[in-house]
């Protein structure tokens, strides 16, 4: 963990930068690192979980708050035993107790009273994976397998870390605190401080009988698949937990969880912003001129849409409930249908020749926008 690049450096933003500012340095970088479009290169899809590991905490205004005040050991259980994760400049780990312990003999209580790290209980491991989704698939939910490898207890000692017919034995050199206070007399006084028992190496257990399996951790590596449900309306970059699926904890501490986060591969035909859904559809100078009724596509479906005589190019029509259902289930967005004109191109000399007649014949009241801006070019450069 000590080579982990920071949260806002990962995404290519300032600390200071919007929610909306993240979002889109996330979907930039995760269309970049796309691991289908980058088969050939073994790096991208490490790079696109180190980029859904950092969208995942700032997206979040609570897990932000946490990692900007603490660091990684703000947002990660499992981060900082020992790396001045906390953000106290290395320092989180040192027990006042002993500095005033050794300054004043013990003037504190006798020294540190802090319960030994290695034998509380810990947050098992939790395990990061990223899920690809269709556009549909996230659009209307789906179900998902995923491979994980976790920790879990022993099959064969059932977690003891000891052989069958054995059990640990509570240390008699700490009586299983797993820590010792040691005293150093010098010219200045009697230096005092507490550190890990060196009989137990701070488990305030003693393993007569390590179990050969797994070699007296109590714990052993399996591979696991886990179904996933994933809802209707899911977004890239958006993460569901499993809650206790991760490794098992240590000294009776739970479960970690496995956080997924979503991918969603693009579409081509459609875009997506939020829960609403953009297309575009190409349109010829006569369905523009005349109007037309178009075959849309949408999520559920070709649907019919009648345009109307003189649409514009680049008009942006609004198909209401056509969009994607909310995750909490309450609507759903709209769909925007942008139309764009193709101009014919190769056209053959009678086709020209009667585009010609149609210039002539055309009255310029149907060309506003051409008058006016004919108009501020007399006023501009004058008559000439």
């Amino acid at each position: 963990m000590a080579d982990k690049r920071d949260y806002y450096e990962v995404l290519g933003v300032s600390k200071g930068a919007t929610d909306d500012e993240i979002k889109k340095a996330y979907r930039k970088l995760a269309r970049k690192y796309h691991p289908d479009l980058n088969k050939d290169n073994p790096e991208a899809a490490e790079k696109f979980k180190e980029i859904g590991e950092a969208y995942e905490v700032l997206s979040d205004s609570e897990k932000r708050s946490r990692y900007d005040q603490f660091g990684f050991a703000g947002v990660d259980p499992n981060y900082g035993a020992g790396q001045g994760g906390a953000g106290f400049g290395g320092f989180q780990d040192v027990d006042l107790g002993d500095i005033f312990g050794s300054f004043f003999g013990g003037g504190f209580g006798g020294g540190s009273s802090r319960t030994n790290r290695a034998n509380a209980p810990r947050q098992g491991e939790s395990i990061r994976r990223t899920v690809m989704l269709s556009f549909e698939e996230a659009a209307f939910g789906c179900e998902k397998k995923i491979q994980i490898e976790r920790t879990e207890k022993c099959t064969e000692c059932g977690g003891t870390g000891a052989e069958k017919g054995y059990t640990p034995e509570t240390c008699s050199n700490c009586h299983g605190s797993g820590t010792v206070q040691q005293t150093q007399r010098t010219p200045f006084g009697a230096f005092s401080s507490t550190g890990p028992c060196p009989n137990c190496h701070g488990t305030g257990k003693i393993i007569r009988k390590p179990c050969k399996k797994c070699r007296g951790t109590g714990q052993e590596r399996r591979a696991r698949t886990l179904e996933v449900k994933i809802p209707a309306g899911i977004d890239e970059g958006q993460s569901i937990a499993l809650r206790g699926q991760g490794g098992a904890g240590v000294n009776g501490g739970p479960n970690g969880d496995v956080i997924i986060t979503v991918a969603i591969r693009p579409h081509p035909l459609f875009q997506r912003d939020g829960y609403d859904v953009w297309c575009e559809v190409p349109i010829s100078y006569a369905q523009a001129c005349l109007g037309d009724k178009l075959i849309v596509p949408t999520i559920d479906g070709k649907v019919e849409y009648t345009m109307p005589a003189g649409t514009q190019p680049g008009t942006v029509f609004r198909m209401r409930g056509k969009g994607i259902q909310a995750v909490n289930g309450r609507g759903r967005g709209d769909q925007f249908v942008k139309v764009t004109l193709e101009v014919p191109k190769n056209l053959t000399e009678s086709q020209k020749e009667l585009l010609r007649k149609l210039e002539e014949s055309d009255n310029p009241q149907n060309h506003p926008n051409r008058r006016s801006f004919k108009d501020k070019m007399k006023n501009l450069f004058g008559k000439k």
